[in-house]
C-alpha cells in the first residue's frame, strides 16, 4: 500500500506540476501573440501528456489514478475497493498541493510574477462566474464539469478493460483528458479532478478558496455516474463477444 500511496503522490504531483505550470508558465509566455506561447492547445496537451506519462510510469503500481474522481468512479464501476479510498484521496489531494507549491516558487522567481485572486483562472484556477474564463455561470459549470468526469470514467474504464487491446490505455485516457480541455478551459478552466483544483486553489487566493467546493462536487459526482453507467454497459455479453454461452 505505501508503495501505491506513494505512486499516488507522484504521479498527480506530475499531473498538476505539468499540466498547471504549462498554464501559469508557458500559456502567455512573451505576451499576446507571440509564437512562444502554448495558448489553449498546448495547456490541453499538456494536460494529455502528464496523464499519458505517468500512467506509463506508475500504472503498474497504483493503477494510476491521480484524481479522487477516478478514485471514486472506479469504486462504482466495481474496479476498486472502498477501503482504499481515504488513503488513494489523501495522496492524490497532498501531491497536488506539493506541485501547487513547488510551482509557486518557481514562478515567483521573476519580478514579474503576481496573482490576482479576483482574476479568472489565476493561477491556473478554477471557477464559475466571474472567475469563469468565458464568464459561465455556476450550472453551466457544474453541467460541464459532471459530464466531462463521467466521459472521462466511462473512457478509463473501456480502455482498461482485459477485452480492450494491451499497453493502449494510456493513450486514450491522454487523449480523452486533452480532449476535456479543449472543450472546457474556456467554461471553468478545467478541473473535472480535485486534486487539481485543490493544488492551486490554495495559493491562488481567496476567491479561487471561495469557489472549490464546486471542483470537489461536480467531478466526483461526474465519476460515479461514469463508473455506474460503465459498469452496466460493460458487462460482459457472450452473445456479442462470441464467448461460450
Amino acid at each position: 500500500m505505501l508503495k501505491r500511496l506513494v505512486a499516488e503522490f507522484l504521479g498527480t504531483f506530475w499531473l498538476v506540476l505539468g499540466g498547471c505550470g504549462s498554464a501559469v508558465l508557458a500559456a502567455n509566455f512573451g505576451g499576446d501573440g507571440n509564437p512562444l506561447g502554448i495558448g489553449l492547445l498546448g495547456v490541453s496537451f499538456a494536460f494529455g501528456l502528464t496523464v499519458l506519462t505517468g500512467a506509463y510510469a506508475f500504472g503498474h503500481v497504483s493503477g494510476a489514478h491521480f484524481n479522487p474522481a477516478v478514485s471514486f468512479g472506479l469504486w462504482a464501476g466495481g474496479r476498486f475497493p472502498a477501503r482504499d479510498l481515504l488513503p488513494y484521496v489523501v495522496a492524490q489531494v497532498a501531491g497536488g498541493i506539493f506541485a501547487g507549491w513547488i510551482l509557486f516558487q518557481i514562478a515567483s522567481g521573476t519580478a514579474a510574477f503576481a496573482i490576482d485572486s479576483t482574476a479568472a483562472g489565476a493561477f491556473a484556477s478554477n471557477g464559475f462566474g466571474p472567475l469563469s474564463p468565458g464568464g459561465y455561470s455556476a450550472a453551466a459549470v457544474f453541467l460541464c464539469e459532471v459530464v466531462l468526469s463521467a466521459m472521462f470514467l466511462v473512457v478509463i474504464m473501456g480502455a482498461t478493460h482485459e477485452r480492450a487491446p494491451a499497453g493502449f490505455a494510456p493513450i486514450a485516457i491522454g487523449l480523452a483528458l486533452t480532449l476535456i480541455h479543449l472543450i472546457s478551459i474556456p467554461v471553468s478552466n478545467t478541473s473535472v479532478n480535485p486534486a487539481r483544483s485543490t493544488g492551486v486553489a490554495l495559493f491562488a487566493g481567496s476567491g479561487a478558496i471561495g469557489q472549490l467546493w464546486m471542483f470537489w462536487l461536480a467531478p466526483i459526482l461526474g465519476g460515479l455516474l461514469g463508473g455506474v453507467v460503465y459498469k452496466w454497459l460493460g458487462q460482459d455479453r457472450p452473445d456479442i463477444v462470441g464467448d461460450p454461452q
